[in-house]
C-alpha cells in the first residue's frame, strides 16, 4: 500500500491558517490598525471601499521598517514582539505572532510602502497570493501606508460567504471604534466609499466616547476609577436613564487590548441590579491595567479572549466599582411594575354608524366604559366568515406533516362559548373539543404584523399618521448607513423620515395605528435589530416586516382585554401560516384531555 500523508504545498497551508486569522474585511482593519498602533503613531487614517471587499487601506505616521524588515514582515511567524518563549507571558503590544501579515497576504492582493526617521528613501513591496511580485525602494513620507485589495479574490467560495455591504460594513465600524477606544491619545480618521465617517483628534477618555457615540452628551457618562493590589480600573459608565434595549455599547479593554468577556459582563450588569427596567442594557467603556503576567491573551486566534489568573476577584473588584460609582450619583429608584410594551393594544374597529342601528344602541355603563350593543353576534358572524382557517391550520398534507404540526381532527371546533382568558399574561388559552389550545400571544402577534407588512411593501403602502412636532433624530455614521438603506421600505410601512443634514433625520409621520412614546427610541431600535440580524436567506422586504413585526407586537406581560384575545387569535387563523412566527417559534400549541388525564 502507498503512503498516503504529505506535507501540503506553502500557499495551501497558508490559506488555511488565514482562514482563523482573517475572517472578514473588518479582521484585516482590525491587523493593521493593531500593527500601526504597536508603531508608536500619532496619526492613524483609515480608507475603505465596498465594505472593505474591494480596498482597505491604513496609513500611519509611525516608526516604519527598514528595507530587509519591509520583505521579512511578510513571512509566517516573523515578528519583532517576542524572541523566546518567556515573552508570551509579559506581551505589551497588540500584535505579536507574526500571523497578521502573511495571513492576508496569502488571500489578497497587497502593495505596501513604508519609511525609518532615518532613512532617505523607503520600501515599497508588492505581494499577490503569497507571492512577492516586487520588492524595491522608493520615495515616501515616514510611516508605512498598506493597501490590501480585491480581498479572497484567489478563494472565490470564501468570498461568497461574506456577508451584505452593511454587513461588513458595521463589524469594520466596531473594529475601528474598538481601537480609537483604546487609544484616545491617537488621532483616527475614517473613509468609507470617498465619505469622510470619522475624523478623531487626540482627546481625552470622555471627548473620545462622545466622539464615537454622537447620540449621547457629557452628563450621560459617569466616571468611575479604582486602584487595588491587583488591578487598576477606570473609565466611564451610562446612567441607567440612558439605557438601550440593544447590546452595542458595552466594552472592556485590558492594558489598551479589546476583549469579551460574559462572566465579567455580569459583574456590571449584576451591579445594574435594581436600576435598570428588563432587558436593557448599559453603556460602559471599563479599562483594566493589570501586570501581564497575571494574563494569557494567546488563546483566540482573533485575540479577543483573555484568561485572567484571578477572575473571581477581578468580578468582585468590577462589581464593587461599578454599584459605588452608581450609588454616588443617583438615587435607587423604586420598582415598578412590568410595562416593556411601547405600543397600544390591539384595537377593535368600532361598528360604523349602519352596523349600530343594525346590531344594537350605543350606551354607557356605570364605570364610563362604552358598551356596543349587539356586539356579540356582530362579532360571531365576522368568526363565522372565516371559520375554514380554523380547520385549514390543523391539516397536513403528509404524515411527516402531520407530525411536526399541530394537528386537530377536521370536526374539531372552538367551544361554542368562545371562552377566552390570559395565563400569566402570556399565553391565550381557549377549550376546544379535545382539551384545551394555547397561543403564546407575542409569537401570534409578531406572525399578523409580519404577514400585514410585508403586504404592505410588496402591494399596497400603509397609511400615514403625521406628528403634530416632528421628532429630530441623530445616528452615528453606521446607524446613519443602515437606515438610509431602508428608508424605502420605512415610507412604504408608514413612516414618513426625511434627511436633515449629517447624521441627523427628520420623524414626520408614523403609522397611522402605531401608538408610543418615543419614536426616535423605536427608529433606533429597529436599525440594531436590521443590522444584527441581517440574513441573506431573507430579502430585503422580508427582513424589514420581520424587524418591525418584532418590534412593534405586543410583549409577553402585556394584560390583553376579551375583545383584544379574541380579535388575535381570529386574525392569526387568518394568516396564510399562522403556526409559526417569522422567526420559526410556534405560535400555537394543544393540550390534550388524554394528556391532563395523565396528570391526575
Amino acid at each position: 500500500m502507498s503512503d498516503l500523508i504529505r506535507l501540503l504545498p506553502d500557499h495551501v497551508a497558508s490559506q488555511i491558517a488565514a482562514g482563523e486569522v482573517i475572517q472578514r474585511p473588518a479582521s484585516v482593519v482590525k491587523e493593521l490598525l493593531d500593527n500601526a498602533i504597536d508603531a508608536n503613531s500619532t496619526k492613524i487614517e483609515v480608507f475603505v471601499k465596498d465594505a472593505g471587499k474591494g480596498l482597505i487601506q491604513v496609513s500611519d505616521n509611525g516608526k516604519g521598517m527598514s528595507f530587509m524588515d519591509s520583505r521579512m514582515c511578510w513571512e509566517r511567524h516573523a515578528t519583532s514582539k517576542i524572541t523566546q518563549t518567556e515573552d508570551l507571558f509579559k506581551i505589551s503590544t497588540m500584535g505579536f505572532r507574526g500571523e497578521a501579515l502573511a495571513s492576508i497576504a496569502s488571500v489578497s492582493q497587497v502593495e505596501m510602502k513604508t519609511r525609518l526617521a532615518e532613512e532617505e528613501l523607503g520600501s515599497m513591496v508588492l505581494i499577490e497570493g503569497s507571492q512577492l511580485k516586487k520588492h524595491e525602494q522608493t520615495a515616501m513620507n515616514l510611516g508605512t501606508n498598506v493597501l490590501v485589495k480585491n480581498l479572497f479574490y484567489n478563494i472565490p467560495a470564501r468570498r461568497n460567504f461574506l456577508k451584505s455591504n452593511p454587513v461588513e460594513w458595521k463589524h469594520i465600524m466596531e473594529e475601528f471604534c474598538r481601537a480609537a477606544l483604546a487609544n484616545p491619545s491617537i488621532g483616527f480618521k475614517l473613509t468609507h466609499n470617498e465619505e469622510l465617517q470619522f475624523d478623531l483628534a487626540p482627546q481625552s477618555v470622555q471627548e473620545r466616547i462622545l466622539s464615537i457615540f454622537s447620540d449621547r452628551k457629557e452628563q450621560d457618562l459617569i466616571w468611575l476609577e479604582e486602584k487595588t493590589s491587583i488591578i487598576h480600573i477606570s473609565g466611564f459608565i451610562g446612567k441607567p436613564e440612558v439605557a438601550k434595549r440593544i447590546r452595542g455599547e458595552q466594552y472592556f479593554f485590558v492594558n489598551k487590548r479589546y476583549f469579551k468577556d460574559n462572566y465579567l459582563n455580569h459583574a456590571v450588569v449584576n451591579a445594574f441590579e435594581g436600576f435598570l427596567a428588563k432587558e436593557q442594557f448599559p453603556l460602559y467603556v471599563l479599562f483594566i491595567s493589570i501586570d501581564p503576567a497575571q494574563i494569557d491573551i494567546n488563546i483566540h486566534p482573533t485575540k479577543t479572549e483573555i484568561k485572567f489568573e484571578d477572575d473571581r476577584n477581578i468580578y468582585q473588584i468590577i462589581r464593587a466599582v461599578v454599584r459605588k460609582a452608581l450609588a454616588s450619583h443617583i438615587q435607587m429608584p423604586q420598582e415598578t411594575g412590568f410595562d416593556d410594551n411601547q405600543f397600544i393594544h390591539l384595537q377593535l374597529n368600532p361598528p360604523s354608524t349602519q352596523e349600530v342601528k343594525s346590531f344594537g344602541v350605543v350606551g354607557s355603563n356605570r364605570s364610563g366604559k362604552t358598551e356596543w350593543g349587539g356586539f356579540k353576534d356582530q362579532y360571531q358572524q365576522q368568526r363565522n366568515k372565516s371559520q375554514s382557517n380554523w380547520d385549514v391550520l390543523f391539516q397536513g398534507n403528509s404524515e411527516e406533516q402531520r407530525a411536526q404540526q399541530i394537528k386537530l381532527p377536521v370536526n374539531e371546533d372552538i367551544s361554542d362559548t368562545r371562552v377566552f382568558f390570559q395565563l400569566n399574561n402570556q399565553f391565550i388559552v381557549t377549550p376546544i373539543k379535545s382539551g384545551l389550545m394555547l397561543v403564546q400571544q407575542q409569537a401570534a402577534h409578531e406572525r399578523i404584523l409580519y404577514e400585514k407588512y410585508l403586504e404592505a411593501l410588496e402591494k399596497a403602502p400603509l397609511a400615514s399618521q403625521q406628528l403634530l412636532f416632528p421628532r429630530v433624530l441623530h445616528l452615528n455614521n453606521s446607524d446613519e448607513a443602515v437606515l438610509n438603506e431602508i428608508l424605502p421600505e420605512m415610507a412604504a410601512l408608514g413612516f414618513t423620515i426625511n434627511t436633515f443634514g449629517k447624521n441627523d433625520f427628520v420623524i414626520n409621520g408614523l403609522p397611522a395605528e402605531l401608538h408610543l412614546e418615543d419614536e426616535t427610541k423605536l427608529i433606533s431600535e429597529i436599525i440594531e435589530t436590521y443590522r444584527n440580524t441581517l440574513t441573506p436567506e431573507l430579502s430585503k422586504h422580508k427582513h424589514v416586516a420581520r424587524t418591525l413585526a418584532k418590534r412593534a407586537a405586543i410583549k409577553l406581560g402585556t394584560k390583553l382585554q376579551a375583545e383584544e384575545m379574541n380579535r388575535l387569535v381570529d386574525e392569526l387563523f387568518a394568516c396564510k401560516e399562522p403556526q409559526y412566527a417569522p422567526d420559526g417559534k410556534a405560535c400555537i400549541s394543544k393540550l390534550t384531555l388524554e394528556e391532563i388525564l395523565r396528570m391526575f
